[in-house]
């Protein structure tokens, strides 16, 4: 079966990093174009990014700039390098496959000194 794994969340201080994974299985990763949504406390889950198949990326006018997608299709694995976190980017990180209903369990990022 499908499966979504994320993983590398955790307690940063403003202004610092983290790298979020989200490791595929029981697909052929490489045809899917694959997506990370946030939902914060209180709020409606977000889309933050998006990376098609061959790699073009697109981003919330929120994280431009702060924020990289990236893909390794040979790992089955899509990426979201963060920089520069505020304490608004606090929320638990969710992967999916764009088209599908297919989402991983979430991974909490907290930004916080």
């Amino acid at each position: 079966q499908v499966q979504l794994v994320e993983s590398g969340g955790g307690l940063v201080q403003p202004g610092g990093s983290l790298r979020l994974s989200c490791a595929a299985s029981g697909i052929i990763f490489s045809i899917y174009a694959m997506t990370w949504y946030r939902q914060a406390p209180g709020r409606q889950r977000e889309w933050v990014a998006s990376i098609t198949t061959s790699g073009a990326t697109n981003y919330a006018d929120s994280v431009k700039g702060r924020f990289t997608i990236s893909r390794d299709n040979a790992k089955n694995t899509v990426y979201l390098q963060m920089n520069s976190l505020k304490p608004e980017d606090t929320a638990v990180f969710y992967c999916k496959l764009i088209n599908t209903n297919y989402w991983g369990q979430g991974t909490q990022v907290t930004v916080s000194s």
